[in-house]
């Protein structure tokens, strides 16, 4: 089998303390294609701004020097590539996929969020619908141990029929994003009717060069008929836990937030269960793996590269993303106009954005 040639946009610098501005996410790509099997891919080409980041990144994965760009345009005319990883920041991110789509790779795996607008969004998901090519977005988490222990657990109704999914996090978008991806996949559905939510952002919050709100409120409801309820920020502590399942019969917690389970062997720490009128936890042993890794990113582009070589979509294809990025610009929009949303959203802006550059939200 001739290998899948692979070309990196937005290579970035590797930093010493990942954070907000930055943390890499190319590199952790390039790691990942390479641990598949061999004569699976070929990391052939690279592009970044900044010729020296991109030249530092092809040094460290072996790809030729001829093969290294500062405009992407030229890197997608001159190289035959079978798949695109993305990792720019979002704002870039809608404009990269459709321009790489045009070139009609076999697939493109790009970085979440998805965009700064769900206008973006769309645009994104349509731009491989009619070139024929196959999106991933790095929900990578859904792969891991304590979300497939859960999953199995709500599938052998060890709770009862499914009634709720609920997560605490910081935010909506920048670090949400994973949430409504592991909401979509314990709920066994992608899908909303509606959203609702009230956000605080009072105290200045940029992440990746867009706002996040402080603190938020907010509930949503699957075509399943499964609800899902947020808590960020402050409000997190209401639910004071990485993801809540709630059955009929009892309820699953992911990543707890409690003295009694950090008393537990960390390798059965992450998930516990229990049915209702039990007291007593019963917890899963995760084999070390937890809410953030590791080995998860390797196993989302394993998925990915196995999936889009096979013509189908993968577990992070665009068309989820898409589904769980309208949920949170909804929720937004919830804010906005102090009501319910029903979907599809029917608006193509970021609300948030919006309310803070008519003066409506001013963050301090």
């Amino acid at each position: 089998m001739t290998p899948l040639r692979v070309g990196f946009i937005g290579t970035g610098l590797k930093p010493e303390k990942p954070g907000p501005l930055g943390y890499g996410m190319a590199h952790h790509h390039a790691v990942a294609y390479r641990a598949l099997p061999a004569g699976q891919v070929q990391l052939v080409a690279c592009c970044d701004l900044y010729r020296d980041r991109a030249a530092s990144f092809a040094r460290a994965y072996d790809i030729p020097p001829n093969a290294v760009y500062t405009d992407y345009h030229d890197m997608l005319a001159k190289e035959k590539l079978d798949i695109i990883s993305v990792a720019t920041w979002p704002d870039a991110h809608a404009q990269i996929v459709c321009d790489a789509a045009r070139a009609r790779p076999k697939g493109i795996f790009c970085e979440k969020p998805m965009a700064y607008t769900w206008g973006d969004c769309k645009r994104m998901v349509a731009a491989g619908v009619e070139n024929g090519v196959k999106l991933g977005f790095n929900h990578q988490r859904r792969y891991g141990k304590p979300f497939r222990h859960a999953r199995r657990l709500i599938e052998q109704g060890a709770v009862g029929k499914l009634l709720r999914v609920e997560f605490g996090a910081g935010d909506l978008y920048e670090y949400g994003s994973h949430n409504f991806d592991l909401c979509a996949y314990l709920a066994g559905s992608t899908r909303a009717k509606w959203a609702m939510g009230q956000i605080d952002y009072a105290q200045w919050k940029v992440v990746f060069d867009t706002h996040n709100e402080n603190s938020a409120l907010a509930c949503w409801e699957y075509d399943n008929g499964v609800q899902g309820f947020a808590a960020t920020g402050r409000a997190a502590a209401f639910v004071n836990c990485h993801h809540r399942v709630i059955g009929a019969e009892g309820v699953i917690e992911l990543g707890p937030r409690d003295p009694a389970a950090d008393a537990i062997d960390p390798q059965r720490r992450h998930v516990r269960w229990r049915t209702f009128g039990n007291s007593q936890w019963e917890y899963v042993d995760t084999a070390g793996e937890h809410m953030h890794g590791p080995g998860y990113i390797e196993q989302a582009i394993a998925d990915f590269v196995t999936s889009t070589a096979a013509g189908k979509d993968s577990e992070v294809s665009g068309f989820a993303a898409l589904d769980n990025s309208e949920i949170i610009f909804a929720i937004w929009h919830s804010a906005r106009i102090r009501g319910i949303v029903d979907l599809p959203l029917r608006v193509d802006d970021n609300a948030l954005v919006d309310m803070v550059n008519r003066g409506e939200l001013r963050p301090r």
